[in-house]
């Protein structure tokens, strides 16, 4: 059993009052996230319908479903990419409605996508620091006259990005051409880009895919050590059911936009509905 799956099975899953489930070390902690009936439609049709999630302050969850369930507009709706047509996203107890994509950042949200969104011909570092341009500033005089205090921030975010970039032992990769990484390690790198921006809340979509069985491995183990580390909750999207049942604590079903369980690994496996989702429903023997 590797770690990260050892410390899901250690982990003990609690009610909360909003009759969701949270580990028992976030029970005293206000949640990172709580979503209360959301809902969009586009054209009358209802993508997302009556959506409730808590996800708490240093937990691991999963949003899994059949492809069009409305797993990525839901990390749409959270990102503040769509504006909800119903109910409410709370981050860290604050109504996000209104706000913007950037001011959803700065509130502590940061995500990766299911197609690569790097800066290829940038390189690793400076992909980086994009993520870290809120957190180190100087004023345009001293970046013109290349003044101390200039000097003084293109330091702190070098060591920084490769303070960052030493999760994933991608610091030798600092020079390359983001576009010229193997796939796997431009996944890596939008991982680090996102977490550079220090999120309390990071949104991983399907952030396995096109790896083979050692990097999902490799990336399990990472994940974990994420959260230990910045001591942030992670929400991941994700159809590697080995990557979910090994390290997602808590784990919500997505169905035709609405939910149709939650629960632990145990509890989503044994679900007859999440079964049925998946597989669809079997066929009566013939008699």
């Amino acid at each position: 059993m590797t770690e990260a799956k050892r410390h899901r099975s250690d982990t003990k899953m609690v009610p909360v009052p909003s009759q969701s489930i949270v580990p028992e070390r976030d029970v005293n902690e206000l949640p990172v996230l709580e979503t209360r009936h959301l809902g969009i439609e586009f054209g009358g049709l209802k993508a997302v319908d009556d959506f409730n999630l808590t996800i708490g302050k240093t937990e691991i969850a999963g949003l899994i479903g059949p492809n069009g369930a409305g797993k990525t507009t839901v990390f749409n709706l959270l990102t503040k990419v769509y504006e909800p047509t119903s109910g409410v996203v709370l981050i860290n107890g604050k109504d996000m409605h209104g706000m913007s994509i950037v001011q959803a950042s700065r509130q502590g949200i940061a995500r990766t996508f299911q197609n690569i969104r790097l800066f290829d011909k940038m390189t690793v570092e400076e992909n980086v620091r994009i993520g870290l341009h809120n957190k180190y500033k100087y004023d345009m005089f001293s970046g013109i006259l290349r003044l101390p205090r200039y000097w003084i921030q293109e330091k702190r975010q070098h060591e920084r990005s490769m303070e960052l970039l030493d999760i994933f032992g991608m610091q030798d990769l600092a020079d390359k051409q983001a576009g010229s990484l193997p796939y796997g390690a431009q996944r890596r790198l939008e991982i680090v880009r996102a977490l550079a921006t220090e999120p309390k809340l990071l949104l991983l979509d399907e952030p396995a895919a096109g790896m083979n069985p050692h990097e999902t491995e490799e990336l399990m183990e990472n994940i974990a050590k994420i959260r230990d580390r910045f001591g942030i909750a992670i929400l991941l999207i994700e159809h590697d059911m080995s990557l979910v049942m090994g390290v997602c604590e808590g784990i919500c079903v997505l169905n035709f936009g609405r939910v149709i369980a939650k629960g632990t690994a145990d509890e989503i496996q044994a679900n007859p509905a999440v079964i049925e989702a998946y597989l669809g429903k079997r066929k009566e023997a013939e008699a």
